[in-house]
């Protein structure tokens, strides 16, 4: 089990950056891949950015060149680094995990609670 507890969200002004945190504890050694997604009022929820163990990380095509995904293995902590933030931007970010089940090749989704991002003047 996996558990993701998420912070940094809030309002800002057009233009401005924010930073977005996802912490994870639990069985941290199984992650294989962390990631953002985000859902608008009315949308269905899509992939902001997603970094894996192997290979760089894959951007929205609509947040390249603003947003920037890293990740602290240390600390298992994962950022979105969100510049130039537009107000087609606001919505509820997500953390989601890929682990693997234990035994298996086969990865389990966890995801964290959800986070606010409110871009407007």
């Amino acid at each position: 089990q996996v558990q993701l507890v998420e912070s940094g969200g809030g309002l800002v002004q057009p233009g401005g950056s924010l930073r977005l945190s996802c912490a994870a504890s639990g069985s941290t050694f199984s992650i294989v891949a962390m990631g953002w997604y985000r859902q608008a009022p009315g949308k269905q929820r899509e992939l902001v950015a997603r970094g894996h163990s192997r290979g760089m990380p894959n951007y929205a095509d609509s947040v390249k060149g603003r947003f920037t995904i890293s990740r602290d293995n240390a600390k298992n902590i994962v950022y979105l680094q969100m510049n130039s933030l537009k107000p087609e931007d606001t919505a509820v970010y997500y953390c989601k995990v890929e682990a693997l089940v234990s035994g298996t090749d086969y990865t389990t989704d966890y995801w964290g609670q959800g986070t606010q991002v409110t871009v407007s003047s």
